[in-house]
C-alpha cells in the first residue's frame, strides 16, 4: 500500500520518457514526414483562403438570407460582386503594378541616394546628442528599414507567390461557394464534434469572439481597401509617380494600428522628394487628410469599439508584436490580443462558476 505513490509516479516518468523518446525519434524522420507535410500545407493553402473569404462574406449572406432571398441567389449577388470586383481590379491592376515596379526599379538608385541623405542628414543633426540616445535613435532607423524591406518583400512575395499559383487559387471561389451555401451543415458537423460537456461553452466563446475579432478584421480590410483607394486617386490627381503602387502601400500598411500609416507614408515621401518641394507637400497633406478621415470618420463608422480594448493595450501589442515577428508581428498582434481578451473573459467566467458551491 505505502509503494503505490511511488509506483504512480514512475508511471508518469515512463510515459514522459516516452513521449520524449517519441518525439525525438520524429525529429529524426524529418527528411521523411516533411516533404508530405509541404505538400498536405500547399493543399490546406486553397481551403484556408475559402474558409477566411467564407468567414468574411457569411454575415453579408445572413443578412439577405434573412430579408428573404434565396441563399443561393445572395451567395451569387455576393459573388458577383465580391470576386467580380476583385478579378477585374486584378485584371486592369496587375499591369499597371507591374509598369510601375519595373520603372521603379530602374529608378532606384535615384531613391536610394535621396533617402541615404535624408539618414546623413539626421545623423549630422544628432551628432552632438548623448551616445545612447543616438545609438538609440540609430537602432530604430535600422528597425524601421527592417519594417520597410519587410513589407516590401511581403508584396513582392505575395504577388509571385499568386502569379505562380494561379491553378491553385482558382478553386478558392468555389470551395467559399460551397462552404457558404452548406453553412448550416458545416456549422452542425462541428458541432457534433464538439464534447457535450462543451458545445454551450464552446458556443459562447465562438459567439462573442466572432463580435470581437470578426468585427475588427472585416471592418480594418474594408478601411484599408478605401484608404489604399483614396491614396490611389489623391496622388494620381496630384501628377505624383507611382500612384497605384504606394496607394497600394498605403492601403496595405494601414492595417497596422497607429504604426500603418507613417510606414506606408515614407515610401510617397521618398519618391515626392525627388520630384519637388511642393510635390513633398502635396503627399504631406494627403497622408494627413486620410489619417484624419481614417481616425475620425471611417474606423469610428466602419470599424466602431469592436474590440473594446484601451489604446494603451493595442500599442503595447503592436510594440511586442513588432519586436518578435516584424512586419507580420505588427499585423496579427492586435487580432492576437482580441483573442486573448475574449479567452481571459471565458476561462475567468468559467473557473468562477466552477468554484461557486
Amino acid at each position: 500500500m505505502n509503494n503505490r505513490p511511488y509506483v504512480r509516479w514512475l508511471y508518469r516518468l515512463a510515459i514522459t520518457l516516452l513521449a520524449v523518446i517519441t518525439l525525438y525519434v520524429f525529429y529524426l524522420l524529418q527528411p521523411v514526414w516533411k516533404p508530405v507535410l509541404s505538400v498536405v500545407v500547399i493543399a490546406l493553402i486553397p481551403f484556408l483562403l475559402g474558409g477566411f473569404i467564407t468567414y468574411l462574406l457569411h454575415p453579408v449572406v445572413e443578412k439577405l438570407f434573412k430579408a428573404g432571398i434565396h441563399r443561393g441567389v445572395a451567395i451569387l449577388l455576393i459573388y458577383i460582386l465580391f470576386f467580380g470586383g476583385l478579378g477585374y481590379a486584378v485584371y486592369k491592376g496587375i499591369p499597371v503594378i507591374i509598369h510601375q515596379l519595373k520603372d521603379l526599379a530602374e529608378n532606384a538608385p535615384l531613391y536610394t541616394d535621396q533617402y541615404q541623405r535624408w539618414l546623413e542628414y539626421i545623423q549630422n543633426k544628432t551628432s552632438t546628442w548623448p551616445d545612447g540616445i543616438q545609438h538609440e535613435l540609430e537602432s530604430r532607423i535600422e528597425r524601421f528599414e527592417a519594417w520597410l524591406n519587410g513589407i516590401v518583400a511581403l508584396l513582392l512575395s505575395g504577388v509571385l507567390k499568386v502569379m505562380n499559383s494561379l491553378l491553385l487559387f482558382a478553386i478558392v471561389p468555389f470551395i467559399s461557394f460551397y462552404l457558404l451555401k452548406d453553412f448550416p451543415k458545416v456549422k452542425s458537423a462541428a458541432t457534433s464534434l464538439t464534447p457535450q460537456k462543451w458545445r454551450c461553452s464552446a458556443g459562447e466563446f465562438l459567439k462573442d469572439l466572432d463580435e470581437s475579432l470578426g468585427g475588427y478584421i472585416r471592418g480594418q480590410l474594408l478601411v484599408c481597401f478605401l484608404i489604399g483607394a483614396l491614396a490611389t486617386l489623391s496622388f494620381w490627381l496630384f501628377g505624383m509617380k507611382y500612384p497605384l503602387l504606394l496607394g497600394l502601400i498605403v492601403g496595405i500598411t494601414n492595417v497596422i494600428p497607429y504604426f500603418g500609416p507613417i510606414i506606408g507614408a515614407v515610401p510617397a515621401a521618398i519618391v515626392a522628394s525627388t520630384i519637388s518641394t511642393d510635390m513633398i507637400l502635396k503627399v504631406v497633406v494627403v497622408v494627413l487628410v486620410l489619417q484624419f478621415l481614417e481616425g475620425n470618420v471611417l474606423s469610428p463608422l466602419i470599424v466602431g469599439k469592436s474590440l473594446h480594448m484601451h489604446p494603451l493595450f493595442i500599442m503595447g501589442a503592436l510594440i511586442v508584436g513588432g519586436e518578435i515577428g516584424g512586419v507580420l508581428g505588427l499585423i496579427v498582434a492586435v487580432p492576437l490580443l482580441a483573442m486573448l481578451r475574449v479567452a481571459v473573459i471565458h476561462a475567468r467566467t468559467h473557473f468562477s462558476v466552477k468554484e461557486t458551491p
